[in-house]
């Protein structure tokens, strides 16, 4: 079978390579029985994929379900996906089975697979190694025989690294991966899109397709996507309801489009652009923001000893005593207005000449203080 007829079938819109290519590797991988990892963002598609692989596969005949991982409660996820024994925790009134058994023979399409707890995570590998599994409050081992597909938005990956999901279960389930284009990684298929999704809506809600004109066409396709297909859909469906003229211009196109903002975070100078939250740009705000600190902090050093050293400058707090040997600074003459109560008198003796300072942690034992 080609790839236009699959495309056909399944409704699948574009002819970009990344999209030519994700397509090829699912129907080259549908007749094993090979665990597969979809990776893509929010909106890509990634369960149509998932759907091709079963239909093409020799379990075509047998149940197919979708289960988002990141729906169900973590307290009772294991006993979605394994089943449990009559009593085995509270309001277990009766035994159930779980999809693992309800789907044996099929496939099981696990959505948003970051998101499983880790205790459940060591369940599915079991699964997937020996086709075994126990019910939560049982200790009779099944057997079942289920092709997993799993699919997630996440850098899996570098989740194993911080302990957010299991190695050894990573490399199990990415036996063969594949990466689903972005749609602003598939700007050549956007206007395609759009156009069937203006048709489709046309039909449902008897009237004329929108048309668009050339500026917003490349206001289009030079949209950010953060929502990919998804949000193409629900834009188009937006204009075909809504708009009274079926000529679209880029003014109207815009007043239905978000701002392209997607930033809770400030730009550094010489930083990137605004739409890119990771982890980089959150560090060099933090180190911008720690360097501030210690410069603020040793202008203040400076000052205290600047002012130690030169009495002159605010002579106001400063009083000498009768022999005219030392000299004692109120503390509320120093920068920050600092309290009487929350600081000491500084006494130094002028004759002495000072070139360098030693820092010295006050002590808060109690031992200490009443030794004092």
């Amino acid at each position: 079978m080609d790839l236009q007829t699959i495309k056909n079938r399944f409704g699948i819109i574009g002819n970009s390579p990344g999209l030519n290519h994700a397509l090829s590797t699912a129907t080259q991988v549908a007749n094993t029985d090979l665990s597969v990892l979809i990776n893509g963002e929010s909106g890509v598609g990634k369960e149509v994929f998932s759907q091709i692989i079963h239909a093409l596969s020799p379990r075509k005949h047998n149940s197919f379900i979708a289960v988002n991982c990141g729906a169900i409660p973590e307290g009772t996820i294991d006993s979605e996906l394994f089943g449990h024994e009559k009593g085995s925790f509270t309001g277990a009134m009766d035994s159930r089975k779980g999809y693992f058994e309800t789907v044996n023979g099929g496939t099981i399409f696990l959505d948003e697979i970051g998101e499983m707890p880790l205790g459940t995570q060591a369940r599915l590998l079991r699964v997937l190694e020996a086709g075994e599994y126990i019910r939560v409050g049982s200790s009779k081992v099944q057997k079942t025989d289920v092709r997993v597909i799993a699919a997630t938005n996440k850098e899996l990956l570098e989740y194993t690294q911080t302990g957010r999901f299991r190695e050894d279960l990573y490399y199990r389930l990415n036996t063969v991966p594949i990466k689903v284009p972005s749609l602003r990684d598939r700007k050549e298929d956007i206007l395609l899109l759009f156009r069937k999704f203006a048709v489709d809506f046309a039909e449902r809600y008897k009237t004329t397709p929108v048309q668009l004109d050339d500026e917003a066409k490349n206001v289009l396709i030079n949209y950010a996507w953060p929502g990919n297909v998804r949000e193409l859909k629900n834009i188009a469906e937006q204009i075909s309801v809504l708009s009274l003229d079926k000529n679209i211009t880029a003014t109207a196109l815009k007043k239905v489009l978000p701002e392209n903002n997607y930033s809770r975070l400030p730009v550094l100078a010489g930083g990137t652009q605004t739409g890119q939250t990771d982890f980089s740009n959150e560090r060099e705000i933090l180190y911008k923001l720690f360097f501030d600190m210690k410069k603020d902090v040793n202008e203040l050093k400076k000052m205290f000893f600047d002012l130690l050293q030169n009495p002159t400058v605010n002579n106001h707090g400063a009083m000498y005593s009768a022999d005219n040997n030392f000299k004692e600074i109120n503390p509320a003459a120093l920068p920050g207005n600092i309290s009487s109560s929350s600081a000491h008198k500084v006494i130094l003796n002028p004759n002495d000449d000072i070139h360098q300072h030693e820092e010295i942690e006050e002590s808060l034992s109690i031992v200490d203080k009443e030794k004092s």
